[in-house]
């Protein structure tokens, strides 16, 4: 398998602002080591990982180009991107619901969105067979005229705009199991019909106000959007028999050129944001799944693109698992909590409930 991973160092660098855990500091609000939970250090530890393991050299490594102005403009409006320069450029700030960002922060969000561009070509012209976007800072909350949720620019759709332009694809379906819903992606493809917007995520979390099964799509886009919230605890099981029952018969319907997964690791049992339980495992499994989606439904097109995950210890183990199910790889690195996370899942009997809510959202499809 030709696997692409696309990658910069100066994702690395982007920063926030003084912050404790997603509390601005100040007034009784202590400083705390780490500040921002998104922080470089998930990711960057997540690559360290598969350079110590080996699999990093199994991969196609590629940088690329920033995100041009001409990218930015087919999603943000100019008013805004002018401001976010503005701001950039006079040292940071915030521009929106928590999402600080220091000097230079638009050059390295133009990077950011820059990997998922390149790395969805890359899928699409047929270079690689699918493709890992190690971008930050994400994007999936990022709307078209507002940034919030550590999400300053909108890094798939602006990737998507770039490959319908470009007369890569006609037809796109993102698949986000970031825990919190992918509220920017869906306001970007509300009323339309050639990007179908799936996000499964813990309900009430991130936006508390957003991601009901309800809202399904306006006008032409009407059926494209579909949410899956998911109670707190929902647990490994549950995850597989939403993508299973809700998931993959929309992607098939469907029948999109490509998949795209909005891969946060903030479902996972030890996040700070999350209160999911899912494992390494269940990441490992899910891609297993979108993969054959991919096979059967695309020619295998599938791009990867990271936004959230909080914990800096076990974001790694994750997104190895992701990376080496992508890359048909038999280098492991072995969860160092599956067997606790396993032994916390959620017993039989709250399982059974969650299998009837996805009965209820599958009956009204």
């Amino acid at each position: 398998m030709r696997t692409g991973f696309f990658w910069d160092e100066r994702c690395f660098w982007h920063s926030g602002g003084n912050y404790a855990a997603t509390m601005p500091v100040g007034g009784l609000v202590q400083p705390m080591a780490g500040g921002l939970p998104e922080n470089p250090e998930t990711k960057r530890r997540l690559k360290n990982l598969m350079e110590v393991t080996g699999l990093i050299d199994e991969l196609i490594q590629r940088h690329a180009p920033p995100a041009t102005y001409e990218d930015l403009r087919r999603v943000h409006p100019e008013r805004y991107l002018s401001r976010f320069k503005e701001m950039s450029d006079a040292g940071g700030g915030e521009l929106g619901l928590r999402t600080p960002f220091g000097p230079g922060g638009y050059e390295i969000a133009c990077v950011s969105a820059g990997l998922a561009k390149a790395a969805l070509a890359a899928v699409l012209t047929g270079e690689v067979d699918n493709a890992y976007s190690l971008s930050r800072p994400p994007g999936h909350h990022c709307l078209p005229d507002y940034p919030n949720g550590f999400c300053l620019l909108a890094n798939i759709p602006i990737a998507i705009e770039a490959a319908l332009a470009g007369g890569l694809a006609t037809r796109v379906a993102v698949v986000d199991w970031d825990v919190h819903h992918g509220n920017g992606t869906e306001a970007i493809y509300y009323d339309r019909d050639d990007v179908l917007a799936i996000s499964l995520h813990q309900e009430r979390n991130y936006p508390i106000d957003t991601g009901d099964f309800e809202d399904r799509g306006l006008g032409a886009g009407e059926g494209f959007n579909l949410n899956i919230p998911l109670p707190p605890g929902a647990g490994h099981a549950t995850y597989l028999e939403a993508m299973e029952r809700l998931v993959l018969p929309a992607l098939t319907e469907f029948q999109p050129d490509v998949i795209i997964v909005a891969c946060g690791y903030d479902a996972a049992a030890i996040d700070p944001l999350s209160r999911m339980l899912a494992t390494a495992e269940t990441f490992r499994a899910m891609t297993t799944m979108v993969m054959e989606a991919a096979a059967d439904l695309c020619g295998g097109k599938l791009l990867v693109v990271h936004e959230g995950g909080y914990s800096e210890a076990y974001v790694p183990f994750c997104g190895h698992g992701v990376i080496a199910e992508m890359a048909g790889s038999t280098i492991d690195a072995p969860d160092p909590l599956g067997d606790t996370f396993d032994a916390r899942q959620p017993n039989a009997r709250f399982e059974h409930y969650c299998s009837i809510l996805i009965a209820e959202m599958e009956a009204a499809l």
